[in-house]
């Protein structure tokens, strides 16, 4: 196949960070994920969520950092919670499809829909265009951003989570949903990956740690928002500093992620994401 982004869209890349490509995902590989999806959905509605689904998935406060069901989720799939779908109680007081913050990490490689959409050869043209050597598909998440529940996700980089040396994790995040200010799409900080990272967030012991690598805080006034219609693909450089306000609106915000590093790095052995011998990375 030929080339699946412009020497102008190269060129935003290594300026920005991060490039925006428009209707890049098959029409017929969306509405397959987006059914599957519900499907997944649908069985948890039905069926229950999983014994041990009890984490609350929230980067404003990090409990489930130490959470176990987080900690070993690198190859698996598990559901993880809104905290606004639940009161003071704990009971659940909005139906499943508004209740779930994310599914992850694995689906890319235990989900035959996801392996699909996820290796398709226009990604791993991108990824070569991109400078990757042998590409790596590490993590995949679902995220839900349900209406009026669906909450902040703090401005970060990836590198302070996928840590190798060097730096070598790329996001690429799908748009199921037109992703929108009111609903909570992506902001970013054009040039911003030059900074590198200024936290890594590892395992130590039995939980995790942040170490502080630079306190100064991120520009919060240098975000701008990265607006988009379904079938868009954002590819973020793993420095490049993102965040996400809350979904306030009545619309979804329903996405896709996945993020990459190049086997020719050395994935740290404290990274918080983790796999068991059975489920070896895989490239495309």
């Amino acid at each position: 196949m030929g080339r699946v982004i412009d020497p102008g869209q190269l060129a935003s890349w290594d300026r920005d960070g991060f490039v925006v490509l428009p209707d890049f995902v098959d029409n017929e590989l969306q509405a397959d994920l987006r059914t599957r999806i519900a499907e997944i959905v649908a069985d948890y509605s039905a069926s229950g969520l999983p014994d041990g689904a009890v984490s609350v998935f929230s980067t404003t406060e990090q409990t489930h950092a130490q959470d176990d069901w987080f900690l070993t989720s690198g190859d698996v799939i598990r559901p993880f919670l809104e905290a606004g779908a639940f009161d003071g109680a704990g009971n659940q007081i909005v139906p499943m499809e508004q209740a779930l913050n994310k599914l992850g990490h694995a689906m890319h490689d235990l989900d035959p829909v996801f392996d699909r959409f996820s290796r398709t050869p226009a990604l791993a043209e991108l990824a070569a265009e991109l400078g990757f050597v042998d590409p790596l598909l590490l993590q995949s998440m679902v995220i839900f951003k349900p209406p009026h529940i669906g909450g902040e996700v703090t401005c970060h980089c990836d590198h302070s989570f996928l840590w190798t040396e060097p730096q070598t994790v790329v996001g690429f995040w799908f748009a199921l949903d037109a992703a929108t200010v009111d609903n909570g799409c992506m902001w970013a900080i054009p040039g911003g990956q030059t900074g590198g990272a200024r936290t890594r967030f590892r395992r130590e012991g039995a939980g995790t740690t942040t170490d502080v690598l630079d306190p100064k805080p991120y520009d919060m006034d240098a975000l701008v928002p990265l607006e988009v219609e379904a079938g868009t693909c954002i590819a973020f450089h793993g420095c490049l500093p993102h965040w996400s306000g809350p979904n306030t609106s009545d619309q979804p915000r329903l996405a896709y992620t996945l993020h990459l590093i190049d086997g020719a790095a050395h994935y740290a052995a404290d990274n918080w994401l983790q796999r068991g011998p059975d489920l070896p990375l895989r490239g495309f």
